[in-house]
């Protein structure tokens, strides 16, 4: 009787999957970027080699969420840089099957090939927090989050246009490009603009955000989801402030 008993429960067990309260614990430390001042404001060219940014480390954005892409494993890395009114930041990415159809503001960017910035610029609130979306022709998607996928604002155009964002791709990508190409995005966020939305800790030195950074291509024929602090979930996910790492001003 004991020996059926227990052959039911394995039997139940594997029908009803793993527990999805049970994560696995991290594999990797959580994720640290030191974020340099800057003397002067950041001409927004799209141009990595600048003397600006090459002062810089870059982050990888290499963990991935879900199965791997089964075509091509793309290289992510990305640079922020800061002074008393904007961030500044910037993407490159070694690609191939690159896609981009969404042209409108605030549209679904994440289903072309496309970078996101995830951070929390209060550090007694760290997860509430804005998420900004750019696909490669440079169209933006701007959100201001008080829980995810519930509660969130989204920011109007004219707020939108007063970030600067650079681009290397043409405006629209279609057909898709099956063949290696890098491409950039690089970006400045005035603070003034999160300041509408809710009370931010100035970037200073020693202040610490939270934050994450992603690379996605959801719909095209090489989808991926990579992130740079590790996102554990069964499946992708980029909405979890739980799991963002920290940017320090230095």
């Amino acid at each position: 009787m004991k020996l059926i008993v227990s052959f039911l429960i394995v039997i139940f067990g594997l029908i009803q999957g793993p527990n999805p309260k049970v994560m696995k614990e991290s594999n990797f430390p959580v994720s640290e970027y030191i974020v340099k001042s800057v003397d002067k404001p950041i001409t927004i060219d799209g141009n990595w080699d600048k003397p600006e940014w090459q002062e810089v480390e870059a982050a990888s954005i290499a963990l991935h969420m879900g199965p791997e892409p089964e075509k091509f494993i793309p290289k992510t890395q990305v640079k922020l840089r800061y002074d008393k009114d904007n961030i500044y930041g910037i993407f490159k990415v070694e690609d191939n099957y690159v896609r981009c159809l969404v042209q409108e503001v605030n549209g679904a960017v994440s289903k072309d090939s496309c970078v996101e910035f995830f951070f929390a610029p209060d550090s007694d609130e760290p997860l509430k927090y804005f998420n900004l979306e750019i696909n490669c022709s440079g169209v933006p998607l701007f959100h201001y989050v008080t829980v995810p996928r519930k509660e969130f604002k989204v920011l109007k155009p004219e707020e939108i246009k007063q970030i600067e964002i650079a681009h290397t791709m043409p405006d629209k990508v279609d057909p898709e490009i099956t063949q290696p190409v890098t491409w950039y995005i690089e970006f400045k966020v005035p603070l003034a603009v999160l300041k509408k939305h809710r009370n931010i800790t100035n970037p200073a030195p020693g202040v610490t955000w939270k934050a994450n950074f992603y690379k996605v291509a959801a719909k095209t024929s090489n989808p991926h989801y990579y992130t740079w602090n590790e996102v554990i979930n069964p499946r992708p996910d980029f909405h979890l402030p739980k799991y963002f790492g920290k940017i320090t001003f230095q």
